[in-house]
């Protein structure tokens, strides 16, 4: 995996094979933080990132200079490569292993951004309730966003907060807030 841009532009991160995870592409990676970049000050961001997997969306969001990074997985060998790689490249990420569902219901901060990249088998009711559990605790600020990542074969317009969702390849970012509920 490559970091596409800020101070760490261009730097590859190599994860060990064994772990359970499907990195984001750099394609689909690019084209989402393009639409953030249009819609928040990156610097000033605070960002929760679930299913965090190899870290590869929280070094993006640290190389553009985010204020502070909550990686989540409940994977063992997936959260100490994170703390590792984050160690050494001094970027601002805090790792928990826990399970996700978990986490959302005791978490008593507010982010910027709430991005997750569950397992692409998930179901469309196991979306819902990542998507209930960070509305229902308020874990967005005012002007704060949830990002799905998912297979281009679950439809999630239909959700509590779904804004719009953008595809790219076989991924899909579904966009989620607070405001505008009544879509």
């Amino acid at each position: 995996m490559r970091i596409v841009s800020g101070v760490f532009k261009g730097k590859r991160i190599i994860a060990p094979k064994k772990l359970p995870v499907r990195p984001t592409t750099d394609f689909a990676k690019e084209a989402l933080f393009n639409i953030l970049n249009n819609r928040y000050d990156l610097d000033e961001v605070t960002v929760l990132d679930l299913f965090a997997g190899t870290g590869n969306i929280s070094y993006e969001f640290a190389s553009r200079g985010a204020e502070s990074i909550c990686a989540v997985d409940g994977h063992f060998g997936c959260v100490k490569f994170i703390q590792k790689t984050a160690d050494e490249l001094e970027m601002p990420i805090r790792t928990v292993k826990s399970d996700v569902f978990k986490y959302l219901s005791k978490d008593p901060n507010k982010y910027s951004i709430v991005f997750a990249d569950p397992p692409y088998n998930f179901s469309k009711e196991q979306m819902e309730e990542l998507v209930s559990l960070t509305m229902d605790n308020e874990l967005l600020h005012e002007e704060g966003i949830l990002i799905l990542e998912h297979t281009k074969h679950l439809d999630l317009s239909t959700l509590k907060g779904y804004q719009e969702s953008r595809r790219y390849g076989g991924s899909v970012f579904s966009f989620f807030s607070e405001k505008n509920e009544e879509k």
